[in-house]
């Protein structure tokens, strides 16, 4: 990246509350290894890779390390990456993800796009992709029929399908719109919020795309933007690939992402593996059962980890991290107040989403943002003492060079990030 010599701003704001407690609600039985809040976030240092002892050795480790990176917001990908990656260029990861193909865009989880190691798709694809496929086929046949497009949702949905498939062979790539211009019955759309200001129209051709997304029949191929920005082009899964993703049953892909999550995010508990999924308590239960998982401590709770990865994680030294929005060890539990503690409202918008953060020793601290010229700005929410101070204006100082001034607008912006672009704070006012 070109280099940028603005200075890093810098504020800190001392909140009322007090930083992240490490003690939760009593457990009914006692596990027998305690795991505190400390050593959950040595072991998030190293197996996240965000120490820089315990760097990720490129971007598809990095994904690893985390299971896969969040990618509904294409910037969080590369910052994701920048994050645990030393020496981390776009190129890098945008070799990986078009010329290699070894990295996978890919709706799973939540119905959230995810950058997903090739080797873990058929997991993915039947652990959780199957499963949002369902949903939303579901929902676009009713409005389908809502919008008076068809009588019949699913022939209306399976016809349309077939045309995409075929205008997608032979390894062609098309866009949206491309699509909807020359396949007749993606012309329509559903009227919402119908003389309210809010109120418009949802286009089917991005939906469609959404369902045969999710069951494995297309994927999100080149990007017409740049890597700030999502234009994707659409093509077969089996052109993009060279073959279709392996059939995995439901059973099988949701107990092997609940390994890899527990190896990647344990210890954690249920209502993290429910919500990380979005599956059911039913399927969880499941596969821990089947993994034969140790329960653990976690200072009240029930946690659970694999029973080969039970040695405590030796210290690690104080670290700091800034993270994009979405990023994915951000939005790797539900249960959070050991690593978020009072921040929720100030870091979080009203529909869960993180925005960017900035991380000392193993907690969320602050955000950062950038200025009208891109200057990365940081802001502290308590004091975290000289150390972790300086170690996060470094971050800072890195980050900005590494942007050499490009903006990257987070997708979902939180309370604080409104309140700090309305406030418009100038150098001489946030600068320490």
């Amino acid at each position: 990246m070109d280099t940028h010599t603005t200075s890093p701003q810098f504020s800190i704001r001392l909140g009322g509350s007090s930083p992240v407690s490490d003690t939760t609600s009593t457990m009914s039985a006692m596990a027998e290894r305690r795991i505190d809040a400390t050593e959950r976030r040595a072991r998030l240092a190293a197996r996240h890779r965000l120490h820089p002892k315990h760097r990720a050795a490129d971007a598809v480790d990095a994904a690893r390390s985390v299971v896969c990176l969040h990618g509904t917001d294409p910037a969080t990908v590369y910052l994701s990456a920048w994050a645990r990656v030393d020496d981390f260029t776009v190129a890098d990861l945008d070799r990986v993800l078009y010329d290699d193909r070894i990295m996978v865009k890919h709706m799973a989880m939540r119905r959230t796009v995810f950058v997903v190691p090739r080797d873990t798709l058929p997991v993915v694809q039947a652990g959780a992709s199957a499963r949002v496929a369902a949903a939303q086929r579901r929902t676009v046949v009713k409005d389908v029929v809502k919008a008076g497009l068809h009588d019949d949702g699913e022939s209306w949905l399976d016809e349309v399908s077939r045309h995409i498939l075929a205008a997608l062979a032979d390894g062609r790539e098309a866009t949206s719109s491309e699509l909807k211009a020359e396949i007749p019955l993606l012309d329509g759309a559903l009227e919402f919020g119908a003389g309210k200001s809010w109120g418009g129209l949802v286009t089917f051709a991005p939906r469609v795309l959404t369902v045969l997304s999710a069951e494995g029949k297309v994927v999100r191929a080149s990007n017409k933007g740049s890597w700030r920005v999502s234009r994707p082009t659409w093509t077969t899964t089996e052109s993009w690939l060279g073959t279709a993703i392996d059939p995995v049953d439901e059973a099988t892909g949701v107990r092997e992402l609940v390994r890899m999550w527990l190896l990647a995010f344990g210890p954690g508990t249920e209502a993290d593996l429910k919500w990380w999924l979005g599956s059911t308590l039913t399927a969880v239960r499941a596969a821990l059962a089947e993994l034969d998982v140790v329960e653990v401590d976690l200072d009240g709770r029930t946690g659970y980890l694999l029973p080969d990865d039970l040695e405590p994680q030796g210290e690690v030294e104080p670290w700091g991290a800034l993270l994009p929005g979405l990023d994915p060890t951000v939005m790797g539990w539900t249960e959070r107040e050991w690593y978020l503690g009072p921040y929720k409202e100030a870091l979080f918008d009203s529909n869960g989403n993180a925005g960017p953060t900035a991380w000392w020793d193993g907690r969320i601290v602050g955000t950062w943002w950038q200025t009208d010229t891109g200057g990365v700005s940081l802001h502290l929410l308590e004091d975290i003492g000289a150390e972790g101070t300086a170690v996060l204006r470094e971050e800072a100082a890195r980050l900005d060079d590494w942007l050499g001034g490009v903006r990257v607008m987070p997708r979902f912006p939180t309370p604080l990030a409104k309140e700090l672009a309305t406030e418009g704070r100038s150098s001489d006012r946030s600068s320490s």
